[in-house]
């Protein structure tokens, strides 16, 4: 555990890539091969799943520290993590375990099956060998909560320059339903078996904004233009006899949408396809509000209402494999060319159609396509080079993304709470409110994003001396800052008191030049819900 804790405090003390990738280097050249392994596995959201409650392990350690519940909920609250608050107010552990990472995790896996006197016994003794910045990573483990400020696409980096392997080859390798407890490093990462896993879906190719004028891509003639659909982005996966639906997040949602089923029936094996899932009007043959859809994204099952209300449909952007053969390396015209004559030969009730490319004689019409994405169910539209291949995650100059100008709202703040990690001790998430028909304010979102650590902390010293109440971590505000907020989408929610909801709420500016008595009404919401 020591030499992964000496990796976690190297990769916590710098914001710069290089050096965090030199430090992920360092260690896959040196640690064991489980440990290896299991590090792969918590960087690329893996974890073990919550073994001990907050609650439990917040009791006792305070019952180990010697000290009362309520200065132990006061050290949380100025720490702002409860990993790292039990690691301060217990006795200085020894240290000098040597059982590494894997170990450690099979201790935890262990205790997730006991009793509540063995989880505790078992905890308190983890404790008392482990030194403290050991212990942190330990209770995180416990918690489900180890997050490490690493990308994939770092950690893939650093395994390239660890082993001498290409870095796609590598991020490929890494996709897939895998399990960090049975896989080993030669079998994972070295020389994995090709037939090990055949649902096993490739990295997706994406797409950096754009923000400069079209023309500075040079000639139209070079790009192929798509709508940038608003669903769930995924890939279907057909080989052995068999088909799986995979996210872009690398979670496997066949069982949500039991449609695409059909299509084993038509696509030959060897076949994977980069598309939209999208909630489809079968009556308009167009697609349904994002808000149709997101019912079946949490569920494991679907009933036959939700079915029949949402009927989901893909769109498919790609063609990845054909015949069995990764053809990620060809021309996207090439491979366009292949997805349209495989598309085509499906009938017409298959659960899959072809996103139809933008024609435009020139950049401005173009333009005045995007300019109706939202009137099609679109976000905006995507610019992908014919000469490109289909690459591992986002490589500028191939694929752009061009989405219309999100919708804006001016709203007043009326709770604040603390943020996590190292923003533990500012409030930074926020819920905000506008004014209701009858001159109340009415609160119809959060967000966390989009200001400076300044103007956080600027913010935090404000909170402080203007809350009006306290109801757990979260403080009730004088109304009187408003901000401006920026989001993608709009629709109806019966969940809600204003009874609606935003998709990507964030703060894009303070606006320290209005009163909060100019702050947007709801009926500007409601307004925009006919564009949303």
């Amino acid at each position: 555990m020591k030499r992964f804790a000496d990796l976690y405090a190297r990769l916590d003390e710098t914001t710069s890539t290089s050096r965090k990738v030199a430090a992920l280097a360092d260690y896959f050249r040196d640690a064991p091969d489980q440990d290896r392994v299991w590090t792969i596995a918590l960087l690329s959201g893996r974890r073990p799943k919550r073994t001990v409650t907050a609650t439990r392990l917040a009791e006792w350690a305070a019952a180990r520290a010697g000290i009362p519940m309520w200065l132990f909920t006061d050290s949380y609250a100025a720490t702002g993590d409860l990993a790292e608050t039990i690691a301060l107010i217990l006795p200085p552990g020894p240290g000098g375990d040597d059982r590494g990472l894997s170990d450690w995790i099979d201790t935890v896996r262990a205790l997730a099956v006991a009793d509540d006197a063995g989880k505790q016994a078992g905890v308190q003794a983890a404790w008392d060998v482990l030194a403290d910045r050991e212990r942190m990573l330990f209770n995180k483990l416990l918690t489900g909560g180890l997050r490490v400020g690493v990308s994939q696409k770092l950690m893939t980096r650093a395994l390239a320059q660890a082993t001498g392997l290409a870095e796609a080859d590598l991020a490929h390798r890494l996709m897939g339903d895998w399990d960090p407890a049975r896989a080993t490093w030669a079998g994972l990462v070295l020389a994995p078996d090709p037939g090990a896993d055949l649902s096993r879906p490739y990295p997706f190719a994406l797409a950096y904004q754009l923000d400069d004028p079209p023309e500075s891509l040079g000639d139209p003639a070079d790009w192929a233009t798509e709508w940038k659909w608003d669903g769930i982005r995924g890939q279907i996966v057909l080989r052995g006899g068999d088909w799986h639906l995979w996210s872009r997040g690398e979670e496997v949602m066949t069982d949500r949408f039991p449609e695409f089923a059909r299509l084993a029936d038509y696509l030959p094996p060897g076949t994977v396809i980069d598309g939209e899932v999208l909630a489809w009007d079968r009556a308009a043959d167009a697609p349904q509000p994002f808000a149709a859809l997101q019912p079946r994204i949490g569920r494991k099952s679907v009933p036959k209402k939700l079915l029949a209300d949402a009927p989901a449909r893909m769109l498919a952007y790609d063609l990845l494999e054909w015949g069995g053969q990764d053809i990620r390396a060809r021309p996207f015209a090439d491979r366009r060319a292949a997805l349209e004559a495989a598309v085509a030969a499906l009938p017409p009730a298959a659960p899959m159609g072809l996103s139809p490319l933008v024609t435009a004689p020139d950049w401005a019409g173009i333009a005045a396509a995007r300019d109706q994405s939202r009137d099609r169910g679109a976000e905006g539209l995507m610019l992908k080079r014919h000469a490109s291949p289909y690459g591992v995650g986002r490589k500028r100059g191939d694929w752009w993304k061009w989405k219309v100008d999100p919708f804006t709202v001016d709203a007043v703040m009326v709770y604040a709470q603390a943020g996590h990690g190292r923003r533990a001790t500012l409030y930074t998430d926020f819920t905000f409110a506008v004014w209701d028909d009858s001159g109340g304010l009415v609160p119809f979102a959060k967000a966390y994003s989009g200001l400076t650590d300044a103007e956080f902390a600027e913010i935090t010293a404000w909170v402080r001396k203007n809350t009006t109440d306290r109801f757990g971590p979260v403080r009730a505000v004088r109304p009187e800052m408003v901000f401006e907020l920026a989001f993608e989408g709009i629709q109806h929610s019966p969940r809600h008191k204003s009874g609606i909801a935003l998709r990507f709420p964030r703060m894009v500016r303070w606006r320290r030049d209005k009163p909060a008595a100019e702050a947007d009404r709801l009926e500007t919401l409601r307004a925009l819900l006919a564009k949303g």
